[in-house]
């Protein structure tokens, strides 16, 4: 990390925050939101996404289980 300026170093910590504070509102105005369509759009295809992993990953899951205790069985 890079040593701090002395312009950086002696300003009055409210000085920064403040700087900080409207650096960060200019940078919200930049952003471009979703409407409400996209939006919707969005999450559905987050949720659809999630049940999809989720069950492969339970198929895979179950799968392996099986083949383990198959393969217990086998040994004992």
């Amino acid at each position: 990390m890079a040593a701090p300026t002395t312009k950086t170093a002696k300003k009055p910590l409210m000085e920064r925050v403040g700087r900080f504070l409207r650096e960060v509102r200019a940078e919200l105005r930049k952003v471009v939101w979703p409407n409400r369509k996209e939006l919707t759009t969005y999450t559905v295809v987050v949720i659809v996404t999630v049940a999809v992993v989720s069950v492969f990953i339970s198929l895979v899951d179950i799968t392996f289980g099986q083949l383990l205790y198959l393969l217990r069985r086998l040994r004992g």
